[in-house]
């Protein structure tokens, strides 16, 4: 009874370390996601508010 209590203690543990990594891993995915939605926005803005820029100036040209 007791080899078999400590073989669950042992799984249960093994399976509350592998959560606790999984939990992290998604988290940090999250916070990637988060950061590269940023620059990428950011990227998009820069290129529109270059874009808008050229044909302004274009457009005084004439």
């Amino acid at each position: 009874v007791q080899i078999f209590r400590a073989l669950l203690e042992n799984a249960a543990g093994e399976m509350g370390a592998k959560m606790s990594a999984m939990d992290n891993a998604t988290r940090n995915a999250g916070d990637m996601i988060n950061r590269l939605s940023i620059t990428y926005n950011r990227q998009r803005q820069a290129q529109i508010t270059k874009e808008l820029i050229e044909i302004i100036s274009g457009a005084e040209a004439l």
